[in-house]
């Protein structure tokens, strides 16, 4: 006899169709989302590698940062230390002209003339006393013009004995210390 199939063998198709289409979709999901989780993973990994790299740049920026303030520290320390070393030596050298502008004053100071005050800035010296006579405090500015170590005087102020009521007459005055030549040549060698 033959065999007929009688039963509905196209809702069986239609069924396995299905069956297979929704083990397909299922498999399609499950890839997709496999997919999805893996660059989802990579993506973090690649994440964590870069705030490692940052943190390990920040780290080192920061260390670099003390680094600098320290050389800027030692820049300053050693500014200072230069400019105080710079005065010491200029100390050093002058040490021998106010020694040398003493004596030149008391070389051109005549009998008759006393000071009371000498003030000095820089290279300008300003002087005060008392003389004898105003001859007397013109023979002094005479003899510091002459004189090879101060020079350029000038009478800021003469009072006559008189206003002073001491028989001496108040002058002050100011003149300029200088080097002389050879003495300046020699400074330069050493």
């Amino acid at each position: 006899m033959a065999r007929i199939n009688l039963l509905p063998w196209r809702e069986a198709a239609r069924q396995q169709r299905r069956k297979d289409f929704l083990t397909a979709l299922g498999a399609a999901l499950l890839a997709t989302f496999g997919v999805v989780v893996l660059v989802h993973m990579y993506y973090e990994s690649m994440i964590g590698y870069q705030q490692q790299r940052n943190q390990y740049l920040n780290v080192e920026i920061s260390a670099l940062n003390r680094r600098i303030a320290e050389i800027t520290t030692l820049q300053k320390t050693k500014q200072d230390l230069i400019s105080r070393m710079e005065i010491i030596q200029r100390l050093q050298k002058s040490r021998p002209e106010i020694v040398r502008l003493f004596d030149e004053m008391v070389t051109a100071m005549p009998e008759g003339v006393y000071l009371t005050s000498v003030q000095q800035s820089g290279r300008s010296v300003v002087v005060e006393g008392r003389a004898q006579s105003n001859a007397r405090v013109s023979a002094f500015m005479h003899k510091i013009d002459k004189s090879q170590w101060i020079s350029n005087p000038r009478l800021l102020l003469i009072e006559n004995k008189d206003k002073t009521g001491t028989g001496l007459s108040h002058f002050r005055l100011s003149f300029d210390q200088t080097i002389p030549a050879e003495d300046a040549k020699s400074d330069k060698k050493a």
